[in-house]
């Protein structure tokens, strides 16, 4: 099962190497990735479990190796967490899966397109390599970023993997009558260009806007105290959050002298005007793992609104 997990990665970090040009090298965002497995038990109770610690790259050459924090696994239940750790990877720090790519095989992706890859991996877990096809969907989201995910429900067996007796330690710990050993897995993936990579590829044009091409300034500047408990939009002015002056069409994460959070610092976003709108309205939906705790303007109006005020206010 844990096998699964780990060549799910694996499987994503080739097909996102593939999806790139030849001359590129890509970084797996870890915070911003999710590897999860489940698992029955008693025949009817179903739960979902995952690794909360993923890293990797794919180079300019093909090679692609992403390794699982194998002590990071997150089951809910913390003593659970600890039986897994000492009974099921027998105290193992982490897995690696790796996978050699040939990359003038594989024509890269437009911005906004989708491929399916079949993927041969082999996954290093607890003293074995276990090989393993799968097929997955990589998906191009902008010129530095890239999604893999698979594409069907993979299974795998505890047998297989050779963990069948921590298992069997789960069941008896626990007083189950029993624990599926055919599990189910699912991944999502993200890669980024890294960035040197990325400032050599050609910047997207960017479309001058005016306060009056998005909204009622007016409205906006009541709408804005919302916001003005952790920000300003004045250059320079950061509180607990970073100063808005410019902000739309600004790369996330690049006011100087704020701290950001690694998940903003290197998620790769741009606030043009459907990103920062689709962030307003659901922070957490845009970047999961934000720190900011607004909950979201409800009201599409007010959201225009405000970019106008931003917008308005940034150009005094």
């Amino acid at each position: 099962m844990f096998k699964t997990l780990k060549t799910c990665i694996a499987t994503l970090a080739v097909a996102a190497i593939g999806t790139m040009a030849s001359a590129d090298s890509w970084t797996l965002d870890g915070d911003n990735s999710r590897l999860a497995f489940g698992s029955v038990k008693k025949d009817t109770i179903g739960e979902v479990h995952s690794f909360e610690a993923l890293s990797g790259m794919v180079g300019a050459d093909g090679a692609a190796k992403v390794e699982i924090d194998l002590t990071s696994v997150q089951t809910n239940i913390d003593i659970r967490n600890e039986r897994f750790n000492e009974h099921v990877f027998k105290g193992a720090a982490s897995a690696a899966l790796s996978a050699e790519i040939d990359m003038d095989e594989i024509a890269g992706l437009a911005a906004g397109s989708v491929a399916l890859q079949d993927i041969e991996v082999v996954l290093s877990f607890l003293g074995q390599e276990v090989e393993l096809d799968a097929e997955v969907m990589v998906a191009r989201l902008s010129d530095g970023q890239v999604m893999v995910t698979s594409n069907d429900m993979i299974y795998l067996s505890t047998v297989d993997l050779g963990i069948n007796a921590g298992v069997d330690k789960l069941m008896e710990l626990a007083k189950l009558p029993g624990i599926t050993r055919t599990v189910p897995i699912t991944f999502r993936l993200m890669f980024n260009m890294d960035e040197k990579k990325a400032e050599a590829a050609p910047a997207a044009p960017v479309t001058t806007l005016s306060a009056e091409m998005l909204g009622d300034v007016k409205a906006g500047k009541k709408v804005f105290k919302k916001c003005k408990a952790c920000h300003e939009v004045k250059e320079g002015k950061n509180k607990s959050g970073p100063s808005l002056y410019k902000i739309v069409n600004a790369p996330a994460g690049q006011v100087s002298d704020f701290r950001y959070s690694k998940a903003m610092a290197e998620s790769g976003l741009v606030w043009d005007v459907d990103t920062l709108s689709a962030f307003l309205a659901k922070p957490k939906d845009v970047l999961p793992k934000t720190k900011m705790a607004f909950p979201g303007l409800k009201k599409d109006a007010d959201i225009a609104n405000v970019i106008a005020y931003i917008v308005d206010k940034s150009a005094d």
